[in-house]
């Protein structure tokens, strides 16, 4: 969908609501500006730059027309200091750029609900599972890992039908336009090489997938238990890798994360990225006990891509709240049935076979404090993140942040160890 049909849509859904009474009708909105520094402490093989600035203003309004009919808008503004969002100032609707938007449409949806029938149409977040950190079943949600350990998610355009009775939900999701995970810039920190090696994307836009993907989901609630079941058919958000350097001789494959191990050349290497194939059967359980909430996810993803992965993601946890404390622990697993034998860029992969865990405090009515980590269960690589915040009056918010970051340089979480850092976060919301 185009930013003229998406204004075309907005503008005839509007007309609809400015057609009803105005005493049916209820708009609200939020927003926010925020302003974040990011410091380095180490330089990293391919990047002198140790400090950014990011500047985002955010603005969010919801129209509930009737009592069954509701109009989801958002736009972004971003900007950056080192090259990492589009100097373009054309509005997107879609999130298929290398680089972050100047100005996007960060969403815009239709909702219409009667009953327990919910039909959602449109720019949207579609989130599915359970648990936290890694989240096996949760394949209509595309991220922004420009800077991986620090990801926010991507809206994808579809429609989700969902029906609710009683404590059961069936859940239909179709999206006819393929949203990719963002991945680091080659010429930055977090796209690890060695010194001497230089990396081009070669990626032809059309070569990204056209075809429809469709996911369906069943959950029950019952009397001290809840289960989902689900499935996806579609594509794989992040990328299968390929490096070489054409023309001349093939080059070996990257581990994960697409790190270059090889010797310097005097050709860049162009890198081509092609997101394979997937289905996914997968599912999720949660049992509240006295004590903790025991949750666990599966799933079990097959390819007919050659040269593919097939695999099964794990997780389990334990969820307990204490008073002002949230606290979740568990592992994150994974088991490879078929290995294909290319390079892919995959986080949620990257982050397994490793002990996870969360933990929130709020302090007072103005702070809050959180914490969060992986330890890989051969010590090869960690990463803890942590945060203070404190609000001050109803609109400013102040946040300084830090990550730790260490390990074997063939970990994938170890492979970063030089992107540890800190930063500083100002926030006004209206």
């Amino acid at each position: 969908m185009t930013l003229r049909h998406s204004v075309v849509l907005a503008t005839t859904l509007l007309k609809l609501v400015d057609a009803r009474p105005a005493a049916a009708q209820s708009v609200t909105h939020r927003g926010l500006v925020e302003a974040r520094v990011t410091l380095f402490p180490q330089r990293a093989a391919n990047d002198t730059q140790r400090a950014i600035a990011d500047l985002l203003a955010r603005e969010e309004v919801f129209i509930r027309a009737t009592s069954w009919f509701r109009l989801s808008s958002g736009v972004e503004a971003r900007g950056n200091s080192y090259n990492q969002v589009d100097r373009s100032w054309r509005t997107r609707f879609d999130d298929r750029t290398v680089r972050r938007p100047a100005l996007a449409m960060r969403r815009l949806s239709a909702a219409i609900s009667r009953g327990g029938l919910a039909l959602d149409v449109g720019k949207q977040f579609i989130r599915w599972g359970k648990v936290d950190i890694v989240t096996p079943t949760d394949r209509f949600a595309p991220r922004d890992y420009m800077a991986v350990i620090d990801n926010d998610f991507l809206a994808v355009r579809g429609a989700r039908l969902a029906y609710a009775k009683g404590g059961d939900t069936i859940e239909l999701v179709v999206v006819p336009w393929f949203t990719p995970s963002r991945v680091p810039l080659l010429d930055q920190r977090w796209t690890v090489v060695p010194d001497g090696v230089s990396i081009t994307d070669a990626t032809p836009p059309e070569s990204w997938p056209g075809s429809t993907q469709t996911g369906a989901r069943y959950s029950h609630v019952g009397a001290g238990y809840e289960y989902a079941v689900a499935f996806f058919n579609g594509f794989n958000h992040l990328p299968n890798v390929q490096i070489g350097v054409p023309p001349g001789p093939s080059l070996p494959q990257p581990p994960a994360g697409i790190t270059v191990l090889m010797s310097p050349v005097s050709r860049p290497l162009a890198l081509v990225r092609t997101y394979s194939r997937m289905r996914m059967y997968g599912g999720d359980v949660a049992l509240p006990t006295r004590w903790v909430t025991l949750k666990g996810e599966a799933a079990f993803f097959a390819t007919s891509t050659p040269g593919t992965d097939e695999f099964v993601l794990f997780v389990a946890q334990a969820e307990r709240q204490m008073g002002e404390w949230l606290l979740i622990g568990g592992y994150a697993g994974s088991v490879v049935t078929r290995a294909g034998g290319t390079a892919t860029f995959a986080p949620d992969r990257g982050t397994t076979r490793s002990f996870i865990g969360r933990a929130s405090y709020t302090i007072d009515s103005t702070r809050s404090a959180a914490v969060e980590g992986a330890l890989r269960q051969t010590g090869d690589g960690v990463y803890l993140k942590g945060e203070l915040s404190r609000s001050s009056g109803t609109h400013w918010r102040t946040t300084v942040a830090g990550a730790l970051i260490r390990g074997e340089p063939d970990d994938f979480l170890g492979q970063f160890r030089r992107n540890s850092h800190l930063s500083l976060t100002f926030r006004y919301s209206f």
